[in-house]
């Protein structure tokens, strides 16, 4: 069983609940179930009512619609601390993606009803769920602008980015962070929206602009370097220029 304790701190940072003091936050804990999934299990499906939002506690979920060939389309992944499931929940409708479990995960679970009655009686609560759907709408147009207009390079390192700036992530020497992606090349890949074949090539190129340093999963990243690949967008990275990192690790 999850500890109150851990769920009450997990709700507190977290956009729909933060707000709250942490009395509040222990009255929401209490009323969460736990759920545990295994590695490739359907949590919910595109369609299914939207009875729960979900908070993770440990593991990581995949979030992904299926394209007209039946190929999945990953569009985000929900890991520790992470709300999801939030969209049907809120309005009522049907469930937008499909929701599964990449590794064991367990999770706590609060009902429509209650997140209602939340909304119904806490402004705060209210006010926080128009900022987190105006959120993940901003989020849903960036990802798509980014597919449409930028290489697969520059979506790379935005993603790439995203991933340093997390307060997480170590610190290396000046400049420099170390990630885990915490996935395969091939879910990286949907999440990118591209084979994993051209993500192998984007993190290849990556490594000899010298924006980044890959051993296994755990990669070592230039901020500044991803932060130019990143600014160039849809222009291409070839050509004779290379970059003040990529000089000097020539020597």
């Amino acid at each position: 069983m999850l500890h109150l304790n851990l769920v009450t701190a997990l709700l507190g940072r977290t956009e729909l609940f933060g707000s709250l003091s942490k009395a509040d936050l222990q009255d929401i804990a209490g009323q969460m179930r736990e759920v545990a999934c295994e590695p490739g299990q359907a949590i919910f499906a595109r369609g299914d009512p939207g009875d729960y939002i979900y908070l993770v506690a440990e593991g990581r979920v995949r979030l992904s619609v299926l394209s007209v060939d039946g190929r999945a389309l990953s569009y985000n992944h929900a890991s520790l601390g992470k709300v999801f499931g939030d969209i049907a929940t809120l309005d009522g409708g049907a469930r937008t993606a499909d929701a599964t479990a990449l590794t064991r995960v367990r999770m706590v679970t609060l009902s429509r009803a209650r997140l209602m009655r939340l909304i119904e009686t806490k402004p705060a609560v209210a006010r926080a769920a128009i900022d987190l759907l105006c959120g993940r709408l901003r989020t849903t147009s960036e990802q798509l602008e980014a597919i449409a207009l930028h290489s697969i390079e520059g979506r790379l390192a935005r993603y790439l980015l995203s991933a340093a700036r997390n307060p997480s992530s170590p610190r290396a020497e000046a400049g420099r962070v170390r990630i885990n992606l915490g996935m395969s090349q091939t879910e990286l890949a949907l999440l990118l929206g591209a084979s994993r074949q051209r993500v192998n090539a984007a993190l290849k190129e990556l490594q000899k602009l010298g924006a980044i340093d890959q051993v296994k999963a755990r990669i070592e990243c230039d901020v500044s370097e991803l932060q130019r690949i990143a600014d160039r967008g849809a222009a291409s990275l070839g050509g004779p220029r290379k970059t003040k990192a990529a000089r000097e690790r020539k020597g």
